[in-house]
């Protein structure tokens, strides 16, 4: 009798654990369960459905439960896990639609049960109109409400955040921003995040506000139970027609209390570079589970969908008895606000310092091609990197350039701990449609060298 397989959870890590591992074994026995109606779609590009750019929320759905079953894998809906027992090698199992609760049993099993919203403890919580981001069926319900609406209030000020505050303001909708920090972007060092702040604000003026250092303790509503106020600590009344939680998210992992498999951050999974955890035969993939941060060389937690992807890839190989090794990030992300691009890569300024680096840094402002050239946009870039052994930290970019083009350039460069004198010699190709003669991002190393030398 073949193994059995019996993967949980089907967003991202989940169905490419079971896609890359029935081309490893084409004999193996693999279920997937997921408490979801569909399963291998892109929550990243929900925003991009409400704003409008992406007409149909069916263009996010990656694979059907039909591709699956073409492939020889079981697919189970609306299915939700309820516990893990280790001992037993089992899984308790709620059907969400008849409510009867089954065990199943497995040979491996793999946890790939993604993170949800953080509910903030705010008076009035449960009044209608009240939205979070995560799933499809959450982006059409507040589609539906925005086309509807002309204010709305936005709670949070990340990456999830600024992509729905541009996909509000396309759609004519008066947004106020809540952030209880003292800057939207926290990732960020405090000038970069206020750089950010401007451009929102200055590119719709009168249309967005941004309240920072402000938390909200209250929500009002009418008598048909829909939010229609929004009080905060301050004791500002904003009036609103919906309200968005952006306020973070956490790992799923709660149905595992008493399996004796070892948590990590925040709750996430503690996983080693396998995807194996502290469990013979469990392994876990994506937002569920924990990441090692190759910068600082400490665990960290940073949900991400290609993480999710590259762990669930590594998961099956490993299953299947190949060798695969995900050795950890660097907290690469990046977005966009209209046509301004965001990007973070490695540590921040101040997080190098909390971290006990010495660190320095450099600011370019400049085109990204040579200023002749008429389709030319700026950008700037701030490079940091470490005094005492002049290997580079990280990156933060923003502009109407091509600012992930140099984000980019600067990946192998952590990773290799390629030194400042190198990195700043680098031979990048040159074209006046392409970059200045001498690259913005080698400006910037060649500044920190020169203030590290002085």
């Amino acid at each position: 009798m073949s193994e059995k397989v019996v993967i949980i959870g089907g967003g991202a890590a989940g169905p490419k654990t079971a896609a890359k591992l029935r081309r490893e074994n084409p004999d193996i026995k693999i279920e997937l369960y997921t408490q979801e109606d569909i399963i291998s779609y892109s929550a990243c590009g929900l925003p991009y459905y409400i704003e409008n750019i992406i007409q149909s929320p069916e263009t996010l759905i990656m694979r059907t439960p039909e591709d699956f079953r073409k492939q020889n894998i079981d697919i189970y809906l609306k299915s939700r896990c309820l516990k893990v027992d280790t001992e037993k090698q089992t899984v308790l199992i709620e059907d969400l639609v008849s409510n009867n609760k089954y065990e199943i049993n497995y040979n491996i099993l793999v946890i790939a049960t993604g993170a949800s919203p953080i509910i903030p403890n705010i008076r009035n919580i449960n009044l209608k109109n009240i939205y979070t981001l995560r799933t499809i069926d959450d982006g059409i319900k507040i589609k539906k409400k925005m086309l509807e609406s002309n204010k709305a209030v936005l709670l949070g000020g990340g990456y999830i955040s600024i992509e729905l505050l541009e996909a509000l303001v396309s759609n004519n909708i008066q947004v106020t921003l809540i952030e209880k920090n003292s800057q939207i972007l926290k990732m960020f060092d405090e000038d970069f995040a206020q750089r950010v702040t401007d451009y929102i604000i200055g590119r719709n003026p009168g249309q967005v506000s941004i309240l920072t250092n402000e938390e909200v303790i209250e929500f009002r509503g009418n008598d048909e139970g829909e939010v229609k106020k929004v009080i905060t600590a301050s004791g500002k009344e904003i009036e609103t027609d919906f309200v968005i939680l952006g306020t973070g998210v956490r790992p799923n992992t709660d149905f595992l209390e008493g399996s004796n498999i070892e948590l990590g951050i925040q709750n996430s999974i503690k996983v080693g570079n396998t995807m194996r955890t502290s469990q013979a035969n469990v392994y876990a993939a994506g937002d569920c589970t924990d990441n090692f941060n190759l910068v600082t060389n400490r665990y960290t937690w940073v949900p991400m969908g290609s993480t999710a992807n590259k762990e669930g890839r590594c998961a099956a190989i490993n299953i299947a008895g190949g060798h695969c090794s995900f050795d950890g990030i660097l907290n690469s992300t990046i977005t966009k606000y209209f046509n301004l691009t965001i990007s973070i890569i490695g540590i921040s300024y101040k997080e190098a310092l909390e971290l006990g680096f010495q660190p320095e840094y450099a600011i370019v402002t400049k085109r990204d091609k040579a200023g002749y050239m008429p389709d030319s946009s700026m950008m700037t870039l701030k490079l940091i990197a470490d005094r005492n052994t002049h290997i580079i930290l990280g990156i933060q970019g923003i502009g109407e350039g091509e600012v992930n083009q140099r984000i980019n350039t600067v990946i192998p460069a952590i990773l290799g701990k390629t030194k400042l004198e190198t990195f700043m010699n680098l031979d990048l190709p040159y074209s006046p449609p392409y970059s200045p003669a001498i690259d913005p991002i080698l400006n910037a190393a060649q500044i920190i060298y020169q203030k590290i030398k002085d």
